[in-house]
């Protein structure tokens, strides 16, 4: 597809500044079997904890557009969920990119080092009935065969990814090419993928889709909106949500990546029905049937809680077998949420965690907070909104919590997970001067990195900052646009070093400054933490208005 000389312009200087200069980076020895990003959040677990050491965060190296016709609102704001780019092991990045206003759908293999753009693969996906426009999310399995989604509740298979031209695509239908074949159309119209990809260690591809349309006459028994199982094989398994729950009405919400437990055994996943409530589900992995089934509810009064298709959080298996998952408040409080936390096999629920519903846990092994002296060996990082326009003193954070400690929350009078550390957004929201609200943190998924005891964030305020745990402090940050209101995105660390984030419809990669005359020492802070970003961006409305009271 031909760019326009605007959406070029994203990649020209940087882009030839870091093909000139790439010998000149210094980048962190890595060993190529760890230098791979498949999948949102990492990998089927969800842990997004990175294999590899972050680079400084001194410039922009270079950039690229995720969506060719952003649909922005009246008052500014892009109500999209954009897909997570993924990685080779040899530093191609896959990035999904929205090529019209409201579909559309392609995907550009990119040089990490350079930006360039290597392929580009079409597909004819549409994305199911929505509000907020959904993800579009492909991941690559650890043999490096990139899955992506397709018509008709279909996914695409394509290899020789490091090249200029990968494979010829194959097409797989979960519920049989055969079946697909006879009534292209129908199913294209009836069927859609909802949800991100997750790959398992022995190359199976699970997702969940929606049956909203009239499926042809002869369709397969059974074929009703669930989640699918595709093998490299080509072999081909699908539950539908009210047979894996007896018979409720029910679907897999959009956004919701399913995941897996660490033996590859079990799949997790969400099924709700959006104005009643909702479940968390564990699934045989080879067969999709049910093995436990678990009611999600509100800890303030025990009401059944909300899995929104607004939303993005997905289920995280910890290292320790238990499960954390986010849920929205039933009835709507605060617009915050919890982050639920469920056994292994569901039957126990622990200490929830304070916000969570439009948010996936991240690990945090327990050594990278040395202020850190409670039991616990891994603790997780999660947003902590705290929402002017709801209630709340505006002061938005991301937090440190130990699943394994308490206290309670203030608002509410619930027993929650204690915060380790905390850092407040250091911008002033413009929306309400004077009050003390600051920016959201503007992240589903943030990478955390063992190497410098860090975590790597995006803010609406148009800004990616480097949280430093061992001091808790935000360390580095860089300036990327101006601000936007917009939904929630995930930050990675791709195979050498550099970070990626998505701000206001583009990626950006960050690293380290080249050993140039005149330019600052690595390390140089490029952004004045608590005063550089305060940009009032005319209508600037928060995201999560449309639930206000």
């Amino acid at each position: 597809m031909n760019r326009t000389p605007h959406q070029y312009a994203f990649r020209t200087n940087l882009i030839l500044f870091a093909a000139a200069f790439s010998a000149l980076v210094s980048y962190p020895a890595v060993s190529k079997a760890q230098a791979f990003w498949g999948q949102y959040a990492g990998n089927d677990q969800h842990s997004a904890l990175s294999t590899v050491a972050s680079q400084n965060l001194d410039q922009v190296l270079w950039s690229t557009p995720v969506d060719l016709d952003p649909q922005y609102s009246s008052s500014g704001v892009l109500y999209i969920h954009y897909g997570s780019p993924v990685f080779t092991q040899d530093d191609t990045v896959i990035v999904p990119v929205k090529t019209g206003a409201y579909g559309g759908f392609e995907l550009e293999g990119i040089n990490g080092a350079t930006g360039a753009v290597k392929w580009t693969e079409t597909t004819d996906y549409s994305v199911p009935p929505h509000d907020w426009f959904p993800s579009y999310a492909p991941a690559i399995t650890p043999n490096g065969t990139l899955y992506y989604g397709g018509a008709g509740g279909t996914v695409y298979s394509v290899t020789n990814l490091d090249s200029s031209a990968p494979t010829t695509p194959r097409q797989t239908a979960f519920y049989g090419n055969s079946a697909y074949a006879a009534n292209m159309a129908a199913y294209n119209a009836a069927i859609q993928i909802c949800t991100p990809l997750t790959t398992a260690a022995n190359g199976n591809v699970y997702f969940g889709y929606r049956v909203d349309g009239t499926l042809p006459a002869g369709a397969p028994a059974g074929l009703a909106s669930g989640i699918a199982c595709v093998t490299p094989g080509g072999a081909v398994t699908y539950m539908s949500a009210s047979a894996a729950t007896g018979g409720l009405a029910i679907q897999v919400p959009i956004g919701c990546a399913p995941a897996l437990s660490a033996n590859g055994q079990t799949v997790y996943v969400g099924m709700s029905n959006s104005a009643q409530g909702g479940y968390l589900l564990a699934l045989n992995a080879t067969t999709l049937a049910t093995q436990s089934m678990v009611m999600v509810k509100d800890p303030r009064n025990g009401n059944q809680a909300l899995e929104l298709d607004d939303s993005t959080a997905s289920p995280m298996v910890a290292p320790d077998g238990s499960v954390y998952y986010g849920v929205f408040e039933n009835p709507y409080y605060s617009s915050k949420g919890w982050m639920l936390h469920f056994s292994a096999n569901l039957s126990t629920q622990y200490t929830p965690g304070l916000f969570g519903w439009d948010d996936t846990a991240s690990i945090v092994p327990a050594s990278m907070v040395p202020s850190y002296t409670g039991g616990s060996s891994y603790l997780i990082m999660t947003k902590y909104n705290n929402y002017y326009e709801t209630g709340g003193n505006g002061l938005n954070m991301v937090a440190i919590l130990d699943p394994n400690n308490t206290q309670v929350d203030s608002r509410t009078g619930v027993t929650v997970m204690a915060v380790v550390e905390s850092v407040v957004s250091p911008t002033p929201d413009p929306s309400y001067p004077g009050t003390g609200a600051t920016t959201e943190w503007c992240i589903n998924s943030a990478v955390v990195d063992p190497f410098t005891d860090s975590v790597l964030v995006n803010n609406e305020d148009g800004s990616l900052f480097k949280w430093n745990l061992a001091t808790d402090t935000l360390s580095e940050g860089i300036n990327l646009t101006s601000g936007v209101g917009e939904a929630y995105t995930p930050t990675i660390i791709g195979p050498n070093g550099a970070v990626y984030a998505i701000n206001d419809a583009t990626l950006f990669s960050v690293g380290n400054f080249t050993s140039m005359p005149g330019t600052p020492e690595p390390g140089a802070l490029t952004f004045l933490l608590g005063g550089g970003a305060a940009f009032a961006v005319a209508g600037w409305r928060r995201l999560r208005r449309r639930f206000k009271s």
